[in-house]
């Protein structure tokens, strides 16, 4: 028996028909969005003019920026560990908090 898994692009901006997903950073913050071929020449066209003036910065491996990216402060860490409990939810003392447990918290506030 053979399965079949096809992936659909649906345009983020106009719910169309997406082609590609596009990358971009900004302000230390990466995206993603699934754009039309018209859709991802507009948002070229429109940053063309800052890239052109722009210099490249520099990449550290993905591994280090995903987690650095990722890394919260101990008081967060704390604040969040503290919310879980209170509302029972499973949290260890040290290391790692469960992604599900950090997107829940930060759901809530």
């Amino acid at each position: 028996m053979a399965t079949q898994i096809q992936k659909i692009l649906i345009d983020d901006l106009d719910g169309g028909t997406a082609n590609e997903t596009v990358t971009f950073a900004i302000d230390g913050n990466a995206y993603e969005i699934d754009l039309s071929d018209d859709n991802a020449k507009k948002l070229r066209e429109a940053l063309s003019p800052f890239v052109s003036s722009a210099r490249r910065a520099e990449t550290t491996p993905s591994r280090r920026r995903r987690g650095s990216q990722r890394a919260m402060s101990r008081e967060k860490s704390s604040e969040i560990r503290s919310w879980a409990k209170a509302n029972g939810l499973p949290v260890s003392e040290r290391g790692r908090i469960a992604s599900s447990v950090v997107e829940q918290y930060e759901a809530v506030h």
